[in-house]
């Protein structure tokens, strides 16, 4: 498959890629498509690091395709566009998420939810109409449809608007969806890591009052000083989940370990709802006995391009900001061992532009 992708796509490419399931990454040559009439062409120049690289590398969901360039929180300036393409020119600063196509004539994609069309493509380890592997922003270069491109706001750097296109939009979009985006709503968050912390602010600037609930007390201080939380919960402290028992009116859940929900569900008010955006590797029991209250527990994945393209301009105008640890494309097996273990606040963003070189 990849010879093909060689032949059919003759501009050469250059990135990182796993070759197995062991995920070690290494320098890759591979080529992308011509810019066709609708697409945009642009060089990559910062990269996050999702949780889910580390699950996608691994095969650890069971659909990966190798080789595999990782890298769904892509930002970079505009080099080349089509002949019809209407919204950017050359010079432009922009990024592109998750997705890279969708059928376009679904119902969800008439309703601006192309995350949600049954025949959506991911921006890496998927394959295009043609049959050619899609890979991701762990590389020198990209070329996406328009309609897949987003434009990152003037006053918003391109290694802190990298992660907003999945960290970002994942918790911005159930706290829009489900009503938690309004002063006064009491809203908590599972977790405190890359999404966890995203899910903060974006609370935060909505006015919400937050509350962290967390099985590590290390990071009570941080995010009461650091991040303005108003409190913060053990979860693993029975006294303190019983006193704070019915008090919140929605809870983002971003934990992507298997955990009880119980004792989370029994934090919302009646009705209240648990939105899941975590992904754990098996099943959740679901307590329906806690759920009679009128409670919901749901999820979200990602959001649509027009949704996306709201959630960068609101995080510029407010300036809600990821907090990122820079490091050059060499580091990137090191980090992803590092983030496995949790070891890092709150997302890396590879610096593409000046770190990777071509060996070629």
């Amino acid at each position: 498959m990849a010879s093909k992708a060689e032949v059919e796509h003759p501009r050469k490419a250059f990135g990182w890629a796993a070759r197995d399931p062991s995920g070690h990454l290494s320098p890759f040559n591979f080529s992308r498509r011509e810019t066709g009439e609708k697409d945009v062409a642009f060089k990559v120049l910062y990269c996050g690091i999702c949780h889910s690289d580390l699950h996608m590398a691994k095969n650890e969901w069971r659909f990966s395709i190798y080789p595999l360039v990782p890298g769904h929180e892509i930002t970079g300036v505009v080099t080349e566009v089509g002949s019809k393409v209407e919204k950017f020119k050359v010079g432009d600063k922009v990024g592109v998420g998750c997705l890279v196509d969708s059928c376009r004539t679904c119902q969800n994609c008439s309703n601006n939810l192309e995350n949600y069309c049954p025949q959506f493509t991911l921006t890496y380890g998927a394959k295009y109409k043609d049959g050619t592997i899609t890979y991701g922003g762990y590389s020198d270069s990209m070329v996406a449809d328009e309609h897949f491109v987003v434009r990152i706001p003037d006053g918003l750097p391109l290694d802190v608007a990298a992660p907003l296109l999945c960290a970002g939009i994942t918790v911005y979009s159930p706290l829009r969806y489900f009503a938690l985006d309004k002063p006064g709503m009491h809203v908590g968050v599972v977790g405190l890591g890359g999404l966890g912390h995203m899910a903060v602010k974006f609370a935060k600037a909505f006015g919400a009052k937050v509350t962290v609930i967390s099985t590590s007390p290390n990071k009570k201080e941080e995010a009461i000083q650091h991040l303005g939380v108003d409190s913060f919960l053990i979860s693993r402290d029975q006294d303190q989940m019983k006193a704070a028992k019915g008090t919140l009116d929605g809870i983002i859940d971003t934990v992507s370990a298997v955990h009880p929900l119980f004792p989370i569900i029994e934090l919302l008010k009646s009705p209240g709802k648990v939105v899941l955006v975590g992904v754990p590797e098996k099943p959740l029991e679901l307590p329906v006995f806690s759920l009679l209250g009128r409670k919901i527990v749901t999820g979200s994945s990602i959001g649509g391009m027009k949704e996306t393209q709201e959630m960068i301009d609101f995080a510029a105008e407010h300036n809600v900001k990821p907090d990122i640890e820079v490091i050059p494309i060499d580091y990137v097996n090191t980090a992803m061992e590092r983030l496995h273990k949790a070891d890092v606040k709150y997302r890396f963003v590879i610096d593409i532009g000046n770190t990777l070189k071509s060996s070629s």
